[in-house]
């Protein structure tokens, strides 16, 4: 019977539980186990898929279409496990669930409570990762202990321990021990008052992870365990890292898998860190310096771009190279700005995204990248923008755009495909999940991948008009990759330029960091040989 891992958070939010539950999932497959991680969120809406980006972040894409929390995307990084769309379940699918039920009269005229019957649709959702093929599923919970959203949620995971048996279920609680300046000290008092509260829901936490900016003193950690009822052992200090790729080996170092596998009882089970010390080593060793600019539309939230930003990362670590991120407004690089803006890159990413805000921005940015010869990936509407901008610019259609941006333009370059014009739902119009490509033998693309059929995940509406397709290759533009049946353009690129490529996919989905994604590892690869170029070049005017 696979064990079960509870992640529950307290005091305030974005304190890591993520990453913790996700350093928990490559520390316990280190001891060869198998692994597999989902998140519970308490918003009501039933997926990320229309929420706004500035508030929610990146909508994360799993191979068979999810809509995910940004979460999903730490998990795969760190555990290098596909996860589906059964791995996220908000409140609002659960309700979606539970009223569809009523009404198919599943409850046979039953009045339909949360209890039982919203707690036993959250176990439902939690116990379906539970198969054969799994020996641990790490659940981790939104929100933190307190909020009224996510009493169901304590509720049902309080009952889970009943329902699987206690050698199966552990509970593990991230706290913040915040650090007060006047009075110098670090103070444990809301990791107490998180704890009362989790336990007056019926859960005492069998260990307790405390975040804070220093480590922990001895006194500190035997105050937490007596005040919190937990073993001394079992109070976990994850003091701020240098990178978050360190962070399994420091939870390693401070006993949380070794507690873990005690509460559950798992035996026989060594752990080999040498794969993930390699992977710390590799970051470490990364100091080259390299500028790659992100042209966004929703640079003010970082997150919004998270997978962009660390698959970046991860093809730095694997040439050496340190990407510093430089955050551009699209709109920035408008008219006579993108040389100001983009003349000290090494190389730009061309995210996606949704909307007319920014367009004229990255296909100015497009165009400089394409003339000056800067390295360049487009991602998705990167690739939109790219084909507007050769369009407009090498072929002469001035009037060039998407039918999203302008519905009469007389040069639709990019357009919904045929059989969707008539949808009018648009979620019925959205081509999400993983989709096979066939790649042109020889081209930058294939040689990238080493392979000439790739599978990559999507997310958009619009696409490459195929009807412009001989155009495009009559005047220089390969169409590099293309679906199995060669009605949907997925690549393209440019034959002499150093790297000016772009797919209609979300490559960044699939990036590890110990396996960069080959799109972003050929963009850094080609930024590194421009900052080399540009660092010799001799100096305007020396003599």
């Amino acid at each position: 019977m696979p064990k079960h891992i509870f992640v529950t958070g307290g005091v305030a939010s974005s304190l890591g539980k993520g990453l913790t539950a996700s350093s928990l999932g490559r520390l316990l497959k280190l001891r060869g186990l198998r692994v597999t991680l989902q998140k519970l969120d308490p918003y009501i809406n039933v997926d990320p898929g229309t929420m706004n980006p500035f508030e929610h972040g990146e909508v994360f894409v799993t191979d068979d279409g999810g809509e995910t929390d940004l979460d999903l995307g730490h998990y795969e990084r760190f555990i290098d496990e596909n996860l589906t769309r059964n791995s996220n379940a908000t409140t609002g699918s659960i309700y979606q669930a539970v009223l569809a039920a009523e009404r198919r009269g599943d409850y046979l005229g039953k009045t339909v409570q949360v209890i039982p019957h919203i707690t036993d649709e959250i176990k439902r959702r939690i116990a379906r990762l539970a198969t054969d093929d799994v020996d641990v599923v790490i659940t981790e919970v939104g929100g933190t202990v307190g909020d009224i959203e996510i009493l169901p949620f304590l509720e049902a995971i309080r009952q889970y321990r009943k329902d699987a048996g206690r050698n199966n279920v552990c509970y593990i609680h991230v706290t913040l021990v915040p650090f007060i300046g006047p009075s110098g000290e670090q103070k444990t008092k809301p990791t107490q008052h998180s704890v009362t509260e989790l336990r007056s829901r019926g859960i005492q936490p069998d260990l307790i992870v405390c975040r804070s900016e220093e480590p922990l003193s001895e006194d500190l950690r035997v105050k937490i365990s007596n005040l919190c009822d937990v073993d001394e052992r079992a109070v976990i200090n994850a003091a701020d890292a240098r990178n978050i790729y360190e962070l399994p080996l420091i939870l390693h170092e401070e006993g949380l898998d070794d507690e873990v596998c005690e509460v559950l009882n798992i035996t026989d089970a060594p752990i080999d860190l040498r794969p993930w010390q390699e992977v710390v080593e590799m970051v470490e060793a990364a100091t080259y310096p390299v500028r790659i600019g992100i042209i966004g539309k929703y640079v003010q939230l970082v997150d919004a771009y998270l997978s962009v930003v660390e698959s970046l990362k991860h093809a730095g670590f694997h040439h050496g190279v340190k990407v510093e991120i430089e955050w551009i407004q699209a709109e920035d690089v408008e008219g006579l700005l993108a040389s100001d803006r983009l003349r000290h890159l090494d190389g730009i990413v061309i995210p996606g995204g949704f909307g007319a805000r920014g367009v004229e921005g990255k296909i100015a940015a497009a165009k400089y990248a394409r003339e000056e010869n800067l390295p360049c990936l487009g991602l998705c509407l990167g690739l939109q923008t790219m084909v507007i901008e050769y369009a407009r610019n090498v072929m002469g259609l001035m009037d060039a755009h998407s039918t999203e941006f302008e519905p009469s333009t007389k040069h639709p370059v990019i357009d919904l495909m045929h059989d969707q014009r008539e949808v009018t739902d648009k979620g019925g119009t959205m081509r999400l999940g993983a989709y096979y490509a066939v790649l042109v033998p020889g081209s930058k693309v294939a040689e990238a991948y080493g392979e000439t059929v790739v599978s990559e995940r999507h997310r958009h509406r619009y696409e490459f008009n195929s009807q412009y397709r001989s155009r495009f290759e009559a005047a220089g533009l390969i169409c590099s990759g293309a679906s199995p049946d060669q009605r949907l353009v997925e690549f393209i690129e440019l034959t002499d330029h150093p790297f000016w490529v772009a797919t209609q996919a979300h490559p960044e989905f699939k990036s590890r960091p110990d396996r960069p994604h080959p799109l972003f590892r050929q963009l850094i690869a080609a930024a590194r040989a421009r900052h080399q170029e540009r660092s010799q070049a001799p100096v305007s005017g020396a003599r």
